[in-house]
């Protein structure tokens, strides 16, 4: 294959240009800035609008998913290793990632970049992109995940899980939704064309449009991963034929978790420390016609007037289950974050479990699939509070916690962790 020269590339009119040098901006706040991806889109794409701001987004979600494939082109096609953080190599990621990933041809992929390495080593990029064509170069079947997260995996999940997790990464993943009402959900399977788990569970092909759903305008379902309802049907099958009771939600936003509760009749306060996240909670109560006591509040410092009948923690968490929607959380989860979001959670775990009456239930939960965020959380909590006892819903298969794999479900799902358990009465 040959390339026009570098020197074709160097214009500032180049089309498209708008949207890769916001995917380079995108690239930067998550790998060298440790940002998530979407807190990082707004500044990143504000020269940008519409179809632009979307394929910026895609780019670099794309290049977040085959980094390490993307990167060992690139080291193959180098005498010398670029740095992990030299604009070149992220240059190059977004035009090999463009060229074989998304289909775009090679000749708008290079001239799409070289206009970003500006002052620098064009002639490298062009060198090694053309390189890399030439040589018919194609992609590992499953991608690979970063070394680190690899390692990590297979030591606590074993070599199926991670296989799992490379297949769930490729994939755009299915839209679950969950009922206010689950006694309709064969009605409700049927109308919108899905397949159902069990009670008050929808699942529908990727890429549905939410919004044009039946059912969305009059609050019929919210969206919400199966792994995510799990928690609160933890929560509800420990009440047993018990009224609803009141309950804290802490950590609440944007809310699914909240809904469920108040759908099944219980006296909720949802408690976030985020007031956009709470408004967009808010606004999914209102299309779903239900009702929750709202408070804005950091759970480390706010406190209820009252003992509760029930605690969600739904804690904050290095998010390395929801890798297959977010792919940037695998470049960012390092063991010190890791250990750092475990120490706050304990300090999350000791609060609210001082606000349980005895006799009631405490579920504590993680989209993480990290042990030290889960059962090494747990056992922590259990060896420091004789007032609990573990009480494992069904839903833990007869193990001590319900761990959730990215395999567990046909199809894929979060990852997540929960723990439920009862204070002493």
């Amino acid at each position: 294959m040959t390339l026009p020269q570098p020197s074709r590339y160097l214009s500032d009119d180049v089309p498209g240009l708008p949207a890769r040098r916001a995917a380079l901006k995108l690239l930067d706040a998550v790998l060298r800035q440790g940002r998530p991806l979407e807190a990082a889109l707004a500044g990143a794409t504000n020269a940008v609008r519409g179809p632009d701001r979307a394929l910026a987004h895609m780019i670099a979600a794309t290049v977040l998913r085959r980094l390490p494939d993307l990167d060992a082109l690139i080291d193959g096609a180098t005498a010398r290793r670029l740095p992990d953080d030299a604009k070149a190599r992220t240059a190059l990621r977004i035009a090999l990632g463009q060229a074989l990933v998304l289909g775009t041809p090679p000749h708008a992929a290079i001239a799409t970049v070289l206009p970003l390495v500006d002052g620098g080593p064009r002639k490298l990029v062009h060198g090694v992109f053309g390189a890399v064509m030439r040589a018919k170069a194609v992609l590992p079947d499953p991608p690979n995940l970063p070394a680190d997260v690899a390692d990590r995996w297979t030591r606590d999940w074993g070599e199926d899980a991670v296989l799992a997790a490379r297949r769930a990464i490729a994939e755009s993943p299915p839209l679950d939704l969950t009922l206010a009402r689950p006694g309709a959900t064969a009605e409700w399977a049927e109308r919108l064309g899905g397949e159902s788990f069990g009670p008050g569970h929808v699942r529908l092909p990727a890429r549905a449009a939410v919004v044009e759903l039946p059912g969305y305008t009059e609050g019929a379902w919210w969206v919400q991963d199966w792994s995510a309802s799990l928690p609160v049907r933890a929560l509800l099958e420990g009440w047993g034929d018990r009224p609803p009771g009141r309950v804290l939600d802490l950590c609440a936003a944007p809310g699914g978790k909240a809904l469920q509760l108040a759908a099944a009749g219980w006296d909720v306060v949802a408690v976030d420390q985020s007031e956009s996240r709470l408004a967009r909670l808010r606004e999914n109560f209102v299309r779903c016609g239900l009702v929750a006591e709202v408070a804005l509040g950091d759970v480390l410092t706010w406190e209820p007037d009252a003992l509760v009948d029930a605690v969600l923690v739904d804690a904050p968490c290095s998010a390395t289950g929801i890798f297959r929607r977010h792919p940037d959380v695998l470049h960012r989860a390092h063991p010190r974050f890791v250990a750092e979001m475990a120490e706050v959670q304990a300090r999350l775990l000791a609060r609210a479990a001082e606000w349980v009456r005895p006799g009631g239930v405490l579920v504590y939960a993680t989209c993480s699939l990290e042990r030290a965020e889960g059962e090494e959380q747990a056992d922590r909590f259990l060896g420091e509070r004789s007032d609990y006892a573990n009480a494992p819903p069904s839903i833990a298969g007869g193990e001590r916690y319900t761990r959730i794999l990215p395999s567990t479900m046909p199809g894929g799902c979060d990852g997540f962790f929960i723990a439920r358990f009862t204070r002493n009465g």
